[in-house]
Order: structure tokens, then C-alpha cells, then sequence
């Protein structure tokens, strides 16, 4: 009997367990944390300026590569963590917070490298927020493929990583208060990847996402027309009244003319 509580009961300083992660109170969590990412690129879209605002096909192209990537990243910070010793929701943690840093700098290079050679060499389809007019559906999967591609990379450099001795010392730290599993688990699975989700997510749309340079210069240029236009309105207006004075000027001059010419003609 002993044996059997001791083999429910968290050994070894941890109480999340191995199976924490995949069980139904896991994958609800997670499912909820996915919807509410989404959510946070469908606000990011209406927070964009109307007159730069994509089209719902073009946000698609572009937040279904993160989505993509996202989940791949996850599922395997899922298997990951389970094959550490001690808990596997510090484990997952901490995999998660050097994603959403040193892997978002990986990311980073990925992207501007993939468009300077899309520039250099004319590989258009690389080019990340490019797509063609119309859309090709061809370069979406061609970027999609670059980005599960810069994922594999990243998720490879962070499990190197984690290969030094240190970390031990950095999942004893974490979370130490809590000693409820199922609070921990939702630290780990949700509040804690929700709010850095936001950021990152916010940010990595922005790398991805194409922004025209010269959106700023054709808003500049279109106000300074108009600008230009009220000038030459009322140039227009003034010249309009310069003419007008003149031609009644030139009138009174041909009628002063008239008379003039009528007054030796009148009877003495």
C-alpha cells in the first residue's frame, strides 16, 4: 500500500507529473491558450491603420506561418520536457521562455537573411510578406516551408542549450511556492505563456507581415498635394478676381471711351 502512494506521490522535489502535460486538464489549457493567441492577432489586424490594413487573405498567409510554427515549437516542448529528470513543468518553462527569447532572435536573422537573398538573387518566393498579385498560394507554402525550416533550427539551438548543468539549478528556482499541481500547471501552460505569447506573437507579426517603406512618403506626398491644391485654389481665385477687375476696368475704360466720343457730336 505504502509503495502505491509513493508511487502517486511527487519524489524528488517536484509535484507536477510526468503525464501533467498531456492529461485533459493539459490539453484544455493549451487549446485555450491557442484561442486565445489567435484572438490576439485578429485585434493586432484592426489595430493596424486603415490605410495599411491587410486583406483577411494576406493576414491569414501571414499569422498561419506563425500559428504553424508556434504549434510545432510546442508540441515539442511537450515531449521535451518529459524526457528531463524532475519536474516537467519547470522544464517546459524554462524551454519556453528561452523560445521566446533567444529563439526570437534566431528568428529575426532567419527572416531579414530570406529577404536579402530573395532581393539579391530575385527569389521572389522567399520574400516573407510577398505573395504576388494576385496572391500565390505557391509562395505561401514556399514560406511556410522557410519558417517550419527556421523552427527546426531554433528548437535544435535551444536543446543544446539546455544541455549544460546549470539549468538544474535554474528549475530549482522556479515556482517554488506553489504546491498545488493543477495551479502549476496553469502558471506554466497558460498565464505565464499567454502574456509572453502576446509580445511575441505582436512581434513576430511584424517581421513577417510586409510593410510598404513608402506607406509614410505617398501619406506625405498626398497631404502635401493636397495642400498645394488649396494653393492653387486660391491662386485660382485670386487670379479670377485679377481678371475680372481687369476686364471691368477694360469696361469702364471702353465706356469712358463711348462717352467721349459721343460729346462733340451732342448739340451746342
Amino acid at each position: 500500500m505504502n509503495s502505491t502512494i509513493n508511487e502517486h506521490k511527487p519524489i524528488g522535489g517536484f509535484h507536477c507529473n510526468k503525464t501533467a502535460l498531456i492529461d485533459d486538464f493539459g490539453w484544455f489549457l493549451q487549446v485555450l491558450l491557442a484561442c486565445l493567441a489567435f484572438t490576439c492577432l485578429i485585434a493586432k489586424r484592426f489595430c493596424e491603420p486603415k490605410t495599411e490594413r491587410r486583406s483577411w487573405l494576406i493576414w491569414f498567409y501571414d499569422t498561419s506561418k506563425q500559428g504553424m510554427g508556434s504549434i510545432a515549437i510546442h508540441l515539442a516542448n511537450v515531449f521535451l520536457a518529459g524526457q528531463y529528470t524532475g519536474d516537467p513543468c519547470t522544464w517546459y518553462i524554462i524551454n519556453f521562455l528561452l523560445d521566446s527569447s533567444v529563439g526570437l532572435l534566431i528568428i529575426f536573422i532567419g527572416i531579414r537573411l530570406s529577404q536579402h537573398l530573395s532581393k539579391r538573387n530575385g527569389w521572389e518566393a522567399i520574400n516573407f510578406g510577398e505573395y504576388g498579385n494576385p496572391p500565390s498560394v505557391n509562395a505561401w507554402l514556399a514560406q511556410c516551408c522557410l519558417y517550419i525550416g527556421l523552427m527546426v533550427i531554433v528548437k535544435t539551438c535551444i536543446t543544446l542549450l539546455m544541455q549544460f548543468n546549470f539549468w538544474e539549478s535554474v528549475r530549482d528556482l522556479i515556482l517554488p511556492p506553489i504546491d498545488n499541481p493543477k495551479i502549476e500547471l496553469a502558471f506554466v501552460m497558460l498565464i505565464i505563456p499567454f502574456f509572453v505569447n502576446i509580445l511575441m506573437f505582436w512581434v513576430t507579426d511584424n517581421f513577417l507581415m510586409h510593410r510598404s517603406s513608402n506607406a509614410t512618403t505617398v501619406r506625405t506626398h498626398i497631404d502635401q498635394n493636397h495642400s498645394r491644391k488649396g494653393g492653387l485654389q486660391y491662386r485660382t481665385v485670386e487670379n479670377y478676381r485679377r481678371v475680372s477687375c481687369s476686364e471691368t476696368e477694360g469696361l469702364l475704360m471702353d465706356d469712358e471711351l463711348l462717352d467721349s466720343e459721343d460729346i462733340p457730336h451732342s448739340p451746342a
